[in-house]
């Protein structure tokens, strides 16, 4: 299939890229100038542009038979006013364009739009499905808009598939990549209370979600992509120490990451519990379901 990504350059979809090569997939990334550094794979091309901003490169979408929107601002920052319009923009801008450039009979085409865990807003110890409702806060108002831009596509035919990801767990960046050398300079710890959920996925199981969704026509909506088995936040530093050999009981008080965060800072010192219905009602299997044995996968050197 020939596939139009945005946001193909960053920490997913380079995964991501690397992974639908092999399977025989050719893609197409819309992308800023780039540097020199990126991929260079058989199969796979570039396109210069802004998403945010309608231009020629909305007609290279309609020769495709996928898209794969990733593209958005990085919301581990310090949230201003200022921050929050470019988060917005990022993601709502560019997935309104990508919809318009849709043609009406667009029944061939899948359409995949990233939205986060963070719709269901903060909770304690509810299990969430996709049937649960949107939370009440920025991030929660964030992803339901993001969403309700991509279901739009549906007007036009397309199969629509929001990929709600959890945290996602991989090498050389993301969560993680802020996270280690905390732990290896023994600065590790549980996020005030630690009791809050942490919802995560494998960046493998990931990739092999979007496959997986990509072959199953039957399935659409909303789709949380994270493991069957979230957990504490005090439980996943308890991984982290253990895989490093380094100890975690270091706290960081609550009150110290709202100071210097702000209103980000809940993000982290709350969380939700999701449990991935869909793909398990579906029959998908996890390859890294438990936290120890993705960390041992992800941090092994």
């Amino acid at each position: 299939m020939k596939i139009f990504m945005t946001g193909g350059t960053g920490f997913v979809g380079t995964y991501l890229v690397g992974q639908f090569i092999r399977e025989g997939h050719k893609i197409t990334i819309l992308t800023p100038p780039l540097a020199g550094s990126e991929l260079k794979m058989d199969g796979l091309t570039y396109l210069t542009g802004n998403p945010t901003i309608k231009g020629p490169w909305q007609e290279a979408v309609r020769d495709h038979d996928v898209i794969i929107n990733l593209a958005g601002a990085s919301i581990f920052s310090r949230w201003t006013e200022a921050q929050k319009k470019i988060l917005l923009s990022s993601r709502i801008d560019t997935t309104r364009h990508l919809v318009e450039t849709l043609p009406d009979n667009s029944k061939h085409i899948t359409f995949f739009s990233t939205s986060a865990v963070g719709y269901y807003g903060f909770h304690e110890d509810e299990e969430l499905i996709e049937s649960s409702p949107p939370g009440d806060d920025f991030l929660a108002h964030l992803a339901r808009d993001w969403e309700v831009e991509a279901l739009r596509a549906q007007t036009k035919g397309a199969r629509v598939i929001l990929t709600r990801f959890g945290i996602v767990l991989g090498r050389n960046g993301g969560a993680l990549g802020q996270m280690l050398p905390l732990f290896k300079y023994f600065l590790g710890g549980p996020l005030g209370s630690g009791q809050q959920w942490f919802s995560w996925v494998h960046m493998a199981d990931l990739a092999q979600a979007f496959i997986f969704l990509l072959a199953h026509k039957e399935i659409s909506g909303a789709v949380n992509l994270c493991s069957p088995n979230p957990v504490r936040n005090k439980d996943l530093g308890k991984a982290i120490g253990k895989v490093l050999h380094r100890p975690s009981f270091l706290p960081a008080p609550g009150f110290m990451i709202e100071l210097i965060l702000g209103e980000f800072g809940s993000v982290l010192l709350k969380g939700q519990r999701v449990i991935p219905r869909h793909l398990l009602d579906a029959g998908f299997n996890f390859r890294y379901p438990d936290i120890e044995a993705a960390l041992k996968n992800v941090i092994a050197d």
